[in-house]
């Protein structure tokens, strides 16, 4: 809309930041936010420390899928540096507003094995391989408690934004497949992204690996999760936690705030009754997983400290 301001950079960080102040506000007014904090202050530390240590892991992982996508992409670099430059970006993630901006670095960092080009595929299909692995959890989660009787009780409201977006999501390759079709630079763009994901996690034995790493750290944050919920007198149901944890996991995609927070609390706080727990149960884990989430990538600042520039 060409008569609505363009907004600069820093101001468009002022937006996000006001976003997540501004949802958070409303949600502490909104569902007691004094009882989440009294909750919150009667956290068990030692599944709050068990849930620091399963990100940390989740981080380490990542490093490893990510290492591995470049390998196949042409592009060299040590175990150590992924685990650094991992960590950094995930820091930077959940320090800055947008939720991305480390993955561009981490992408721009590496540009110098293979060029820009292979350095954001391989962010990128790393990236999208964490978010397929959550997706499957929560897919299996939903059919499953769909069909049989006695799982998730899933209500009309959330059944009708659901079934839509799961539906959306299975279409996705028909859209890539119309894509194909078409002539010019879209098909040329196409073909060559479908190239780079054969190399790097279809062809010889990538794909089992893959596999693996994309379903262990999918269950590495939705556990971690679980434990936040736990350690905050909240003991979720399996199918609880396989199908409402990964929604609450997707709210930190949303770019309209500062790595999701805000908009995750009030998504757990609306998803939360539906377990039979409070809204102020939902807010109060929320905000504990965001505050372990932060502190297991602390290491990120040694990596920032490291470097001259």
């Amino acid at each position: 809309m060409a008569w609505l301001p363009r907004l600069t950079r820093a101001q468009m960080r002022i937006v996000q930041l006001a976003v997540s102040f501004g949802l958070l506000f409303i949600l502490f007014h909104a569902v007691d936010g004094a009882e989440a904090m009294r909750i919150l202050r009667r956290a068990d530390l030692g599944l709050l420390a068990l849930a620091w240590l399963i990100m940390g892991l989740q981080t380490v992982l990542s490093a490893v899928r990510w290492k591995l996508i470049a390998f196949k992409l042409s592009q060299r670099f040590t175990w150590k540096t992924a685990v650094s430059e991992y960590y950094l970006s995930q820091f930077i993630n959940q320090s800055l507003p947008g939720g991305m901006i480390g993955d561009a670095g981490r992408a721009y960092r590496a540009r110098h094995h293979a060029g820009l080009v292979k350095a954001g595929q391989a962010v990128f299909f790393e990236r999208a391989a964490q978010q397929a692995g959550i997706f499957f959890f929560f897919l299996a989660a939903f059919i499953i408690t769909t069909i049989l009787p006695g799982g998730l009780s899933w209500p009309l409201w959330l059944n009708s934004i659901v079934t839509p977006a799961v539906l959306i999501s299975l279409g996705l390759p028909v859209v890539f497949w119309l894509g194909w079709q078409l002539p010019g630079p879209q098909k040329r763009a196409l073909d060559s992204m479908w190239q780079a994901v054969i190399a790097s996690m279809l062809k010889g034995k990538a794909l089992p690996v893959q596999v693996v790493l994309s379903l262990l750290t999918a269950l590495c944050n939705i556990g971690a999760f679980y434990l936040c919920a736990l350690a905050t007198g909240t003991e979720l149901p399996m199918a609880a936690t396989f199908g409402l944890v990964p929604l609450i996991l997707f709210m930190m995609l949303v770019p309209v705030t500062v790595s999701g927070w805000g908009v995750r609390e009030g998504v757990a706080a609306a998803l939360f009754p539906i377990t039979g727990a409070t809204a102020s149960a939902g807010l109060a884990a929320s905000i504990a997983f965001g505050l372990v989430f932060l502190a297991a990538v602390l290491p990120g600042v040694i990596a920032i400290l490291k470097r001259k520039h």
